[in-house]
């Protein structure tokens, strides 16, 4: 059976260093939006449609000359690095291809930094297939509904897993688009990454086709960025 193909759709790189990436090139500017100084959490919520978190102590915003704003975050438990966020590269709007251009374009100087999210979406123009729902209430049989979004948990699993998140949600709702759209989508965490650098993305990969095919049944390929 021919592999499905799917993509990655989130990318967080986490580094010591991340912000000079950015602040010396006239490409980027940087907004400080959170800091022991400045607080602006409105213009965080009309940027990004999220609010701060109390777990944030630090946030900005980079701002790029294709127009494209990015998440910059320092967490309380890691204060010493920053995390960058690529969320949406797999979506079907403007947004996405200025996402990729962007990822493309920093790779070469984002290769020490460290992958701590990874997310892959399997998208469907019909239902998901009945086979992969009840293969993954095999596997996870706690199902939980949040808004337009149904995870899909371990037992004894409290409210995070560090390790995995696994979840379905129709994506022609969550996007606005004009034509049907199913996701299922694999959320890899830190402790499933284990200190991956971003150099090594291609192996790691490899390991999730494994951990996808094992969950569902479904043998994937999951695209390159």
């Amino acid at each position: 059976m021919r592999a499905k193909r799917c993509n990655v759709d989130s990318l967080n790189l986490a580094s010591e260093q991340m912000e000079s990436i950015f602040i010396f090139q006239e490409d980027y500017t940087i907004e400080t939006v959170k800091s022991k100084s400045v607080f602006k959490p409105t213009v965080w919520s009309e940027a990004f449609g999220k609010s701060l978190k109390q777990n944030i102590v630090e946030a900005k915003i980079i701002h790029s000359y294709l127009g494209l704003t990015l998440p910059l975050k320092t967490f309380a438990v890691t204060q010493l690095s920053q995390t960058v966020e690529f969320a949406g590269l797999h979506g079907y709007n403007e947004r996405s291809q200025l996402l990729v251009q962007t990822l493309q374009e920093l790779k070469s100087q984002l290769q020490q930094a460290r992958v701590t999210r990874i997310d892959v979406a399997i998208d469907y123009e019909g239902e998901i297939p009945k086979s992969i729902t009840k293969a993954l209430l095999k596997l996870r049989p706690k199902v939980k509904q949040v808004g337009n979004t149904t995870y899909y948990k371990i037992a004894k699993e409290k409210k995070t897993n560090r390790v995995m998140d696994i979840k379905i949600y129709n994506k022609q709702i969550q996007a606005k688009l004009d034509h049907p759209l199913m996701r299922l989508e694999f959320v890899f965490k830190t402790e499933y990454l284990k200190k991956l650098l971003f150099r090594d993305l291609e192996t790691a990969l490899i390991k999730m086709e494994k951990t996808i095919k094992k969950a569902t049944g479904l043998s994937v390929k999951i695209e390159s960025i």
